[in-house]
């Protein structure tokens, strides 16, 4: 058999169990039949709990039930057999040939083989990262970002039009501390030492600005540094600033004595933190369709807009001199500032106005990546989508839960001295792209991650990503000393792969598409590695009892055609999670 046509058996049993219950129950019953994947092979291929939920309507017992909807059931060549199981379960049988021909469907399908058509061609945005571009990126990050890539191909895959955006924070105070601290710095290099502020940026990286601006350009930035200190109180002369007012004095002081020369330390500390994200994500196999400027929205008008609509919809009131957005309204605990009494917008005022943006660009879904200290910020973006009238449903927030380290057994720190984080550059110079991408999507975004380095950086099957990539490495070897090609396996006689390990890895083959659908479903990409994990299991163990160049060709063609798409499928999925499937290891 080398159709292409193979059907999903999930909606392929689904709909014979549906006409078996319209069979015994009345035309407007309502029905909710789920098939799961049985854990032992004595237990068929899948199971159904449908007479359970029908036993009470129809006042028998389930047993009962599950033998009535078996009887009523019709017949499907890919049907072995069908057994009531335990308290009422269903459980159906594939036939061997409904399983054998799926290896000439991987085959055929090559690198589309996983993809579906569920998500319709819906249009989707998923923003990710999206740190302050302030210095490197770190390891918390890293999952962000291996995370958000892994899931918008995910979503790419199940049949969705996917934008991957990148919203940079180019507007806010932190850059402008960014930019003082590298003036600070600049200066310094000039032998002019203003007390550096603690609540400043502290990293290595700042100074490095300081010094590539101070070989460009000499002295001809200093200006009048004195002023810089106006107003400061005389125990935050001797020291060093200490709260926010005074940050922001400094802040402000700098911008008057600069003046347009500010812009261009401005511009010059975000193009490079900016250059840097975007070649480390790049180099972690993380690109972006769209890099969406905050300054942006200011620059068109889009803030003050947005906050003329609230005002409009009566959402906003005056306190304290300050604007406020009625956000209790809609569930918040406190209302929010989105405009200070200094007249300036604050980060939530362009943020809804970001959000209003992504609706107007005609997106049907959009989902944010944030980290999980940004929880309470959810019920106020919801709650100012519906004061705009859009619907919060269509928003969509995923949590990442930031992943800790371990080295030796015990939890590596996770700063240094000076207070800068490990970057994830330093991550992935230590346990590799590979490592990296596949140990952060190992477990469910929302969940706790212990990142063992020395595991990532092991070659032994303790190591996930070691062994999946092995599975593969090692069908390349035999597929190498076969030296045929593959194509020619597509013709190959599956029906002699009968016994229970062949059976469990075309079992694995099947499962693949329902996992690459579930995973987008639930935006868990991690069913994906959990998926390939398992198939590298299976496949470890037929390849060690087995023998695949045997002198008998049919035979040897069918279990090099099994292998191969087995290889097909370890590279898809691969590719999906952004991990390299290499031909040696």
């Amino acid at each position: 058999m080398t159709s292409c046509d193979c059907p999903n058996f999930k909606t392929h049993f689904s709909g014979l169990l549906e006409q078996a219950a319209r069979a015994i129950t009345s035309p407007d019953t309502v029905l909710r039949i789920e098939l799961t994947r049985t854990k032992q092979a004595s237990h068929g291929d899948y199971s159904c709990n449908l007479a359970m939920q029908l036993a009470k309507s129809l006042h028998k017992n389930p047993r009962e039930v599950a033998s009535l909807l078996i009887a009523a059931l019709p017949s499907s060549p890919y049907l072995d057999k069908v057994e009531v199981a335990g308290a009422g379960f269903i459980n159906l049988f594939l036939t061997h040939a409904a399983k054998q021909q799926y290896v000439h469907q991987v085959l055929q399908s090559k690198a589309a083989y996983g993809h579906g058509d569920s998500g319709q061609g819906k249009k989707i945005q998923v923003e990710f990262v999206s740190a302050n571009p302030t210095g490197p990126l770190h390891v918390g990050h890293g999952r962000g970002a291996a995370y958000g890539a892994s899931l918008a191909n995910v979503l790419s895959a199940a049949g969705f039009n996917v934008s991957r955006e990148f919203y940079v924070n180019d507007a806010g105070r932190q850059m402008d501390i960014l930019t003082l601290s590298t003036w600070l710095r600049y200066l310094e290099l000039n032998d002019i030492h203003i007390p550096f502020p603690q609540n400043a940026y502290q990293g290595s990286y700042v100074s490095a600005m300081a010094q590539l601006i101070f070989q460009a350009h000499a002295e001809r930035y200093v200006h009048q540094p004195a002023l810089l200190l106006d107003g400061l109180p005389i125990q935050v002369l001797e020291t060093v600033v200490t709260t926010d007012e005074h940050l922001d004095l400094l802040i402000a002081n700098a911008k008057k004595i600069l003046g347009q020369d500010y812009a261009y330390f401005h511009n010059f500390v975000l193009t490079e933190q900016l250059g840097d994200c975007r070649n480390d994500l790049m180099e972690f196999g993380v690109e972006f369709d769209i890099w969406f400027s905050e300054q942006s929205l200011y620059d068109n008008g889009s803030v003050a807009r947005t906050m003329q609509l609230l005002e409009d919809k009566k959402y906003l009131y005056e306190q304290d001199g300050a604007i406020w957005f009625r956000s209790t309204d809609f569930g918040d605990e406190k209302d929010r500032v989105v405009q200070r009494d200094n007249g300036q917008f604050t980060y939530f005022a362009s943020d809804i106005a970001y959000h209003l943006n992504k609706f107007e660009r005609g997106f049907d879904q959009v989902i944010n990546i944030w980290g999980a200290d940004h929880h309470g910020y959810i019920p106020r973006v919801k709650g100012a989508l519906q004061a705009l009238e859009l619907d919060p449903a269509k928003l969509e927030i995923a949590l990442v839960q930031f992943a800790v380290l371990y080295r030796d057994g015990k939890k590596a720190p996770m700063s240094t001295r000076s207070g800068e984080f490990v970057t994830l550059r330093e991550l992935r110079e230590e346990v590799g792209k590979d490592a990296a991408r596949f140990f952060y999507v190992m477990r469910k975004s929302d969940q706790h991650l212990d990142f063992d380095l020395d595991l990532a950086k092991s070659q032994s099957n303790e190591n996930p990503v070691y062994y999946v990539q092995y599975a593969h490495a090692r069908v390349c070897s035999v597929l190498a000393q076969w030296d045929g090609q593959v194509d020619e396996l597509v013709s190959a006689d599956t029906t002699i792969l009968t016994n229970p390990l062949e059976l469990a890895l075309l079992q694995k083959l099947i499962d693949f598409p329902d996992t690459v659908e579930m995973a987008a479903r639930e935006y868990s990409p991690h069913l994906i590695a959990f998926h390939l994990r398992e198939l590298a299991s299976e496949f470890h163990s037929y390849y060690n009892s087995t023998r695949f160049l045997v002198p008998e060709i049919p035979l040897q063609y069918a279990r090099l055609a099994l292998i191969a798409a087995v290889r097909q499928v370890l590279n898809n999925g691969l590719t999906l999670l952004g991990v390299s499937a290499p031909d040696k290891m």
